[in-house]
């Protein structure tokens, strides 16, 4: 098994949740890592600055300023990521759509490319997918659309890199428990709650433990996806709740 000591990573959307998990995940197998988020008083990483990605300056200043702290880069880490409601597609808005695309493609396009350029051979770009970007489900049609790009820019992010020692992962949780809820039902705490209960979820850091098994196999091995759901979830809505 490869280790992460003396290795360097950026991870996005690190302020909470699975960015927060993974970010820990790393600094503790030995990673040096470099945080970005909105809310970047809430970062606990090594180096913590703020990053919207949905705005190229704010991209481009992040990645600067994170490259230039860790002295280079190894793991770049797509996180951030987000949903605005569970409404029928013709009862959605420009303005929702904007930001989820915004935040769940272009973000994930636009860091990909401004970190490319400073990874080092052996290299590994993970990239936070979702089962929503395999099995569709009613009313949520933006956030399915992001997830499955985020799946094909993936994969044909692989074939155009086939040949450069750079590893390609894309990790799909299922159901896990952070703020997504909340976000997603625009601050609704029993709405959000309601997604959680009478389940066992996955932890944020269940899902850290399969990206740092992913970057952690040998360098002729490349996990191409991690799928994983909590037991009680065999779909994207089709969960065993306790009576």
């Amino acid at each position: 098994m490869a280790g992460l000591e003396g290795k360097t990573a950026i991870v996005t959307g690190a302020s909470s949740g699975i960015g927060a998990a993974i970010a820990s995940a790393l600094a503790a197998a030995g990673a040096r890592v470099a945080g970005g988020a909105r809310r970047f008083d809430r970062l606990e990483t090594e180096v913590a600055l703020e990053l919207d990605v949905t705005d190229l300056a704010s991209c481009q200043r992040f990645v600067d300023m994170a490259v230039r702290d860790l002295g280079g880069l190894d793991i770049l880490v797509n996180n951030a990521g987000l949903s605005l409601g569970r409404d029928p597609f013709d009862d959605s808005t420009e303005e929702d759509e904007e930001v989820v695309l915004e935040t769940n493609v272009h973000g994930v396009v636009r860091m990909t490319r401004l970190c490319l350029p400073h990874l080092r051979d052996g290299g590994h770009i993970v990239n936070m997918g979702s089962i929503a970007g395999r099995q569709p489900y009613e009313n949520a049609a933006l956030y399915v659309t992001s997830k499955f790009a985020v799946r094909g820019f993936t994969y044909a992010l692989r074939e155009d890199l086939l040949g450069r020692p750079i590893h390609l992962t894309t990790v799909d949780p299922g159901l896990v428990e952070t703020d997504f809820s909340r976000v997603r039902f625009r601050g609704d705490e029993e709405k959000a709650k309601a997604v959680y209960a009478n389940v066992e979820p996955l932890r944020p850091e269940d899902v850290a433990d399969c990206v740092l098994f992913a970057l952690t196999r040998p360098p002729h091995v490349n996990v191409d996806e991690i799928v994983i759901k909590a037991l009680a979830q065999s779909s994207a809505v089709r969960i065993l709740r306790e009576s």
